[in-house]
């Protein structure tokens, strides 16, 4: 390929100690035709000199920054804008790649002329030693939504994949993005969940791979937006996000999907809020859950 056919936006904020480990994942990939667009969002640590360092010693690399933090949306949004190849793909950038993940996503997307492709991914736990992070199984959940491998295939057909709701699992092409008009919202947490949603009720046919594609971090500091649920501002965020995309799998009358989800969210994402609503501080908490949980298929 004599240009590159894929870029990966690489957001991150306060991730120095992270960021080399993924920006070393995408130089190990096995298909060399990749660009990465390095969005730095308002960073206070070392995280935007390790991007420019990057980006002067690889060209590969292109940095685009962000003078005050304006969140993973915005940041998204911004490497949107300076995507020149025909497919798009995104990486966090305290995980890291799994060395012939473009290589599959690209191949099955050139072949079978879908919208999208999704792989599957596995958690990297801190190690028992606390020096280092290990790689776990591929849950249950990713495996319902990508296993067996599926080309062409619809919502209709695979309602389960409405379970994969992260950005970074998947290659798109760039046009479908642009043709729906594609962006993330800004100024909230959990942003990539609609943006799912929607991508699969818009698509003609998409792709999914039991592979694993991506390593995603759970740092050892309990930083991750994941693991700080127990914030009433961030739970918020996130029953707001399940709520408005289960809303788009009804409006696209994925009535299946919309099973799947309530399902999905009853057994996976409803027990350990339930858990800290039993004995957090704040009776907003425990409102907030039960009138989700009012609201909830299934």
């Amino acid at each position: 390929m004599s240009s590159p056919a894929i870029t990966v936006i690489v957001p991150g904020r306060d991730v120095a100690e992270f960021a080399g480990e993924a920006l070393r994942s995408l130089q190990a990939q096995s298909l060399d035709s990749w660009r990465a667009v390095l969005v730095d969002d308002g960073s206070t640590d070392q995280t935007r000199r390790l991007f420019a360092d990057a980006a002067s010693s690889d060209s590969r690399f292109r940095v685009v920054e962000h003078r005050a933090p304006r969140g993973l949306g915005a940041a998204r949004n911004s490497g949107l804008e300076v995507v020149e190849t025909p497919f798009t793909a995104f990486l966090d950038a305290d995980d890291r790649l799994r060395p012939n993940a473009l290589e599959r996503l690209w191949s099955t997307l050139e072949s079978s002329g879908s919208d999208f492709v999704v792989g599957a991914y596995v958690r990297l736990r801190p190690d028992a030693e606390g020096t280092g992070y290990t790689a776990g199984d591929v849950q249950p959940w990713v495996s319902a939504a990508t296993d067996p491998a599926r080309t062409g295939t619809t919502l209709a057909e695979h309602p389960a994949a409405s379970g994969n709701i992260v950005a970074w699992s998947k290659l798109s092409r760039t046009a479908f993005w642009h043709a729906h008009g594609l962006r993330f919202p800004e100024g909230r947490y959990y942003e990539d969940q609609v943006v799912a949603q929607r991508m699969y009720t818009l698509a003609t046919a998409f792709d999914v791979l039991p592979e694993v594609v991506v390593e995603w971090r759970e740092r050892r500091d309990r930083s991750s937006i994941t693991q700080r649920l127990g914030e009433v501002d961030v739970l918020h965020d996130y029953l707001e996000a399940l709520g408005e995309g289960i809303a788009v799998l009804r409006a696209a009358g994925a009535d299946d999907a919309v099973g799947e989800r309530g399902r999905l969210i009853r057994t996976l994402d409803l027990p350990p809020l339930l858990r800290i609503a039993e004995t957090h501080p704040d009776p907003v908490y425990r409102i907030a859950l039960e009138a989700f949980v009012e609201t909830l298929p299934g």
